[in-house]
């Protein structure tokens, strides 16, 4: 995965991701969207040959700190369902 900010302010950013999965995106979109801070988080593959996605963020805080939080957050949640399924599966 490469990231790479296609254009920051200070109450919005927007980000290029590519070599990645849209799935990983919407969790931590997901995650965005249930802080009360960020207004809008928006996710959408650039084009489909390109493997490029883009991630827009609008934010009353800073943009970055946010995606920040709600990636760290969606890596705890993907530990924890981790350790379910091996519980479960044995």
């Amino acid at each position: 995965m490469d990231a790479q900010v296609i254009s920051s302010e200070a109450k919005e950013m927007t980000i290029s991701i590519t070599e990645t999965d849209i799935g990983i995106l919407y969790i931590i979109q997901h995650e965005l969207l249930k802080a009360s801070n960020v207004d809008f988080a928006g996710v959408i593959i650039k084009h489909p040959l390109t493997n490029e996605c883009w991630m827009r963020i609008n934010s009353s805080t800073k943009p970055l700190s946010e995606v920040k939080k709600s990636t760290e957050s969606s890596i705890k949640m993907a530990e924890e369902f981790k350790e379910l399924f091996i519980s479960k599966l044995g």
